[in-house]
C-alpha cells in the first residue's frame, strides 16, 4: 500500500505544481502592465529573437519626440475607435465577425491595446486559446495605463521591418533613413499600411496596393485630428 501510494503522491506533487505554474504564467501579464507605466517593456518576438541570436534593432522614442502626424496615422489605419473604447471594441468585432468565417478570423475587430496585448504577452498566429487569453488582458491594459502610453508603448514594440525592426524609430530608419520625428504625413502613412505584414510589405519600395492603401490612411488621419486630444493624457 505504501510503495502504490508513493507514486501516486508524486504524481498529485507534480501536478499541483504544474498547475501553480501555469496559473502563474497567466497572471504573470497582469502583474507586470502596471509596472509598464514607468518600464519600456520589451515584445516576445524581440525576446524571441534575442533567444535565438538573430538580430533586432530597437531605439525607444517618447511619444513626443515622435512626429504627431504617425500615431493620428495608425489610430486612422489600425483602429478608428481608440480614444472612444476601453480595450476591446464591440463595434467593430461584431462587424468584423460578421465577414468572418470564425472567430479566429476577427483580424478586422482587433484594437491597438489588444495587439499590444498579444505583442508584450503572448503568441503570433490565431487560435481560440490566444484570444481568450487576449481579451480581458487588454481590459486591464486599458485600465492600468492611459491611452498615450499604450500608444507609445506600441509604437516602440510593433515589428516595423523585416530584419528585426522594432520600434518607429528603427522602422523610419529603415524605410526614409530619418528619424520618426521628421516623418511626413505620407510617410506615416506608409508605415501604417505595412503593420500588419511588415515582413512581406515595404514601405521603402511600396507596390502600388501598398501605395493604395496608405493614401486612403493618410486622408483617414487628415480628418481625424481630435486623436490628438486622448495622447495627451
Amino acid at each position: 500500500m505504501t510503495s502504490a501510494a508513493t507514486p501516486r503522491k508524486t504524481a498529485f506533487r507534480l501536478l499541483r505544481w504544474l498547475a501553480v505554474a501555469v496559473a502563474a504564467l497567466i497572471l504573470l501579464p497582469y502583474f507586470l502592465a502596471p509596472l509598464y507605466r514607468v518600464i519600456d517593456p520589451v515584445s516576445t518576438l524581440m525576446l524571441g529573437r534575442w533567444i535565438l541570436g538573430k538580430r533586432v534593432e530597437r531605439t525607444w522614442v517618447p511619444l513626443e519626440r515622435v512626429a504627431p502626424v504617425l500615431p493620428r496615422t495608425v489610430i486612422a489605419s489600425e483602429d478608428a475607435r481608440f480614444c472612444f473604447h476601453r480595450g476591446i471594441d464591440l463595434v467593430a468585432m461584431r462587424t468584423a465577425l460578421d465577414d468572418a468565417e470564425d472567430i479566429t478570423d476577427i483580424r478586422g475587430g482587433s484594437t491597438l491595446t489588444q495587439q499590444l496585448a498579444k505583442n508584450l504577452f503572448l503568441w503570433p498566429g490565431r487560435s481560440l486559446v490566444r484570444k481568450a487569453i487576449e481579451f480581458p488582458l487588454a481590459l486591464w491594459i486599458d485600465l492600468v495605463l492611459p491611452k498615450r502610453r499604450i500608444m507609445e508603448i506600441y509604437l516602440n514594440i510593433a515589428e516595423w521591418g523585416p530584419n528585426g525592426e522594432f520600434g518607429v524609430e528603427a522602422g523610419a530608419k529603415k524605410a526614409f533613413s530619418k528619424p520618426s520625428n521628421q516623418l511626413s504625413p505620407g510617410e506615416a502613412a506608409l508605415l501604417a499600411a505595412i503593420l500588419p505584414n511588415p515582413k512581406r510589405r515595404s514601405a521603402m519600395q511600396p507596390r502600388p496596393g501598398i501605395r493604395r492603401i496608405a493614401g486612403i490612411v493618410q486622408s483617414r488621419a487628415g480628418r481625424a485630428r481630435s486623436i490628438d486630444a486622448c495622447l495627451k493624457r
